[in-house]
């Protein structure tokens, strides 16, 4: 006798043991059909290619990332969730529209002024011409565009700081200026009798030219303040500083002050974890090194990934072989640092395939390995001040944005 599948029904017998065999005996039936319909299903696929094509592209998951909501509005100041791309995209296509209209106004104009001795056919004859030739003209500039915007993979997230809308740079000109930045020099310290001394030392590592100098503890010192410590690296022509915030002895809070005069970035840490404490790790050196800004899109992302970038010299060691990565997802920074090393294909390893679906020519036998060197933590920004330190007397101008309550309570709606 053949295999029956036991009704629901019977599942729910009174006697225990009776119970249980009979539950044995469907799940062994439920997992046999789909075994089998996987095997029919294999099969089918198999003989039709189309089918597999079709079905991988049904089941495929949409992310919060991919169901992202953007503002509709054009204004491009800062705290909109605008998407600047996107945005240039279209301001390009509308400049474009209306140089188009204005030529059709100018040649309607000219043509009015010929003299009415022309023979009608000829001018709509040259008329039908021009108008194929515009036509054929945009439509090069189209498929031109295309071509650029496909050429670029859906995953690449590297943040292009040249679509800083103009309202940032008159906001913040120290940051967004034409004159060439000086090198980096930063000052490391910590809040207020701070017992995380060696965490701190820690974060100024990962930043080049940086000293660490502790905050006096002792009863009768002088507590300076963060106005006083900015004024006093400022003499000593440093060109930031970074104030360490601790709880129960583990670093919870990032304050990054811009000199001479703002602006000042607040930061929450979660998840920090040493560099020892990580499985495999490396241990890093003096090498400056290279910094990957990810997925910073609107005004404000653009603000917090250029505060990053004037922290790190604009020219890497590649010798060090050593990367920084500034990753915004979900308006949660996750901040790496790794050491790469290219090395052969093992013969386990699959083929790179690219956003079509096909391998990816001239890597087929190289590959890149990645050890992590540390401190692994995750930023979340949620104040930015114009000034230095929190915005207090200046008035509401020197506060540009904060993190409020109820911020998250629409998931696909992100501010970075």
């Amino acid at each position: 006798m053949g295999f029956t599948k036991p009704p629901v029904r019977a599942l729910k017998a009174a006697n225990k043991l009776k119970r249980k065999e009979l539950f044995v005996q469907h799940k062994k039936s439920k997992d046999k059909e789909r075994r089998e319909e996987r095997y029919r299903r294999k099969k089918e696929e198999d003989r039709d290619p189309a089918l597999r094509a079709a079905r991988l592209a049904k089941n495929r998951a949409v992310t919060l990332d991919e169901k992202r909501i953007w503002d509709e509005g054009d204004d491009d100041s800062l705290g909109s969730r605008v998407d600047l791309e996107k945005l240039r995209q279209r301001r390009i296509e509308q400049a474009e529209e209306e140089e188009r209209q204005s030529a059709q106004d100018a040649e309607m104009r000219d043509g009015s002024d010929d003299d009415d001795d022309n023979d009608s056919m000829l001018d709509s004859d040259d008329e039908d011409q021009d108008e194929e030739a515009r036509q054929a003209a945009l439509q090069g500039q189209r498929e031109k565009r295309a071509k650029r915007d496909n050429s670029i993979a859906p995953s690449t997230t590297s943040t292009n700081l040249d679509l800083t809308p103009s309202s940032l740079a008159l906001k913040f000109p120290a940051l967004f200026s034409d004159i060439p930045a000086p090198e980096p020099k930063i000052l490391v310290t910590t809040s207020l009798n701070s017992t995380i001394h060696d965490d701190a030392q820690l974060i100024s590592t990962l930043f080049p030219n940086s000293t660490y100098i502790r905050r006096s503890a002792h009863h009768h010192a002088h507590k300076y303040s963060l106005r006083e410590i900015c004024k006093f690296a400022t003499n000593r022509e440093y060109t930031a500083v970074l104030l360490v915030k601790e709880d129960l002895k583990k670093p919870t809070g990032l304050s990054i002050v811009h000199l001479p005069s703002g602006p000042t970035f607040h930061f929450s840490i979660t998840n920090w974890i040493e560099g020892k404490k990580l499985p495999g790790h490396g241990n890093p050196t003096n090498h400056y090194p290279e910094l990957l800004l990810n997925n910073f899109k609107t005004p404000l992302g653009l603000l917090t990934a250029k505060v990053f970038q004037t922290l790190f010299p604009p020219r890497p060691e590649f010798q060090g072989r050593q990367v920084v990565t500034l990753h915004n997802q979900r308006d949660y920074i996750f901040v790496r640092r790794h050491r790469y090393v290219f090395r052969e294909k093992r013969a386990t390893e699959k083929s790179i395939v690219g956003t079509d679906g096909r391998e990816v020519k001239g890597v087929e036998s190289i590959r890149a390995g990645l050890q992590e060197l540390g401190p692994r933590f995750t930023l979340k920004l949620r104040r930015v001040d114009k000034g230095i330190g929190r915005a207090g007397s200046e008035g509401d101008d020197a506060l540009q944005w904060e993190w409020k309550a109820k911020m998250e309570k629409d998931r696909k709606v992100f501010n970075l």
